[in-house]
């Protein structure tokens, strides 16, 4: 879906005279995590005149920011009867709308994490491990702009490239904490398709099952795709850490792998169709430096086509 779309006819709905917050619009979206990603998509507006973003402040009524500049937010606020005085708005309680007609997208997406995260299986499903790819997404800075979707398929004996693809695709969901498979899997889906090599096993740069909800990107793509996946991630989302096993709720959802190449660790968690014994066995075996080749050559063939594109 587009929410950047979804999200500026939220911002629409902001009758003359009222003003909202980025975290009533996040809950307009249907989860107040996103608000930081309503500001991110507030700074993002290709058009102020078209999409009232200047109307979205801070919680206190502090008047946060404005691509066009504070001075020109103040103006088009005064123009709509709003009074600024001291960086704040006037009234601001009274003036504070937050009955948005919405069908809230982001709670339907979490309840659809939740039913996928029933049918994980994380036994391996693969009998001769011949082929592993890597998937990447590299974005502009400028998120209207195109992305670049990167796979690389390696034979896992030999570690030789046997295929790369890319692909360049608008992306229409900002990153949200918890919600970031929404963002990348429509550039893996495609990707997938295109492989003349179906690859054994999937390596993707998100998590598994090391997931509050149990289903991160890994999973979610290992499930629409029916492919063993492995997540390969920087940060920790959720859990705690008890001799390098990850826990949640004690249950055991990742491994801790530390490199001598930095001392920052990757947390391995099982996607779909593989064990996690399995998962750390193949990203140790395809470690050169800290990410496995699988990624680290993705991420490369990535960036370097979206910088060249640019």
């Amino acid at each position: 879906m587009n929410l950047f779309e979804y999200t500026y006819n939220l911002v629409r709905q902001i009758p003359r005279g009222r003003v909202s917050t980025y975290g009533e619009v996040a809950k307009a979206l249907g989860d107040i995590i996103a608000s930081r990603a309503v500001g991110r998509m507030m700074n993002q507006n290709p058009n102020a005149d078209n999409m009232p973003c200047y109307k979205i402040v801070y919680s206190d009524g502090r008047l946060g920011g404005f691509g066009l500049g504070i001075d020109d937010k103040i103006r088009r606020l005064k123009n709509d009867n709003i009074i600024v005085d001291n960086g704040k708005i006037v009234d601001f309680k009274n003036i504070l709308f937050n009955d948005f007609k919405t069908d809230y997208p982001l709670k339907k997406l979490r309840q659809e994490q939740i039913e996928f995260s029933k049918k994980i299986t994380i036994e391996d499903d693969f009998n001769k491990l011949e082929t592993i790819a890597g998937f990447d997404v590299a974005y502009p800075q400028n998120e209207f702009d195109k992305a670049c979707g990167s796979c690389v398929v390696l034979d896992y004996k030999t570690k030789e490239v046997i295929e790369e693809k890319i692909v360049f695709e608008n992306s229409y969901f900002p990153y949200i904490f918890t919600y970031f498979s929404y963002r990348e899997l429509p550039f893996v889906e495609k990707l997938y398709k295109s492989l003349k090599t179906k690859p054994t096993v999937i390596m993707l740069d998100g998590n598994g099952i090391l997931h509050p909800f149990s289903c991160g990107f890994a999973s979610h793509a290992g499930l629409k795709l029916n492919q063993p996946t492995i997540g390969v991630a920087k940060s920790k989302l959720s859990g705690v850490i008890n001799n390098d096993v990850v826990l949640i709720n004690d249950k055991k959802v990742g491994l801790v792998l530390y490199t001598d190449r930095s001392r920052k660790p990757l947390f391995i968690s099982p996607g779909y169709k593989i064990s996690i014994n399995s998962c750390m066995k193949i990203v140790s075996y395809l470690q050169k430096y800290k990410l496995p080749e699988p990624l680290r050559l993705a991420h490369i063939l990535a960036t370097q086509n979206l910088t060249e594109l640019r």
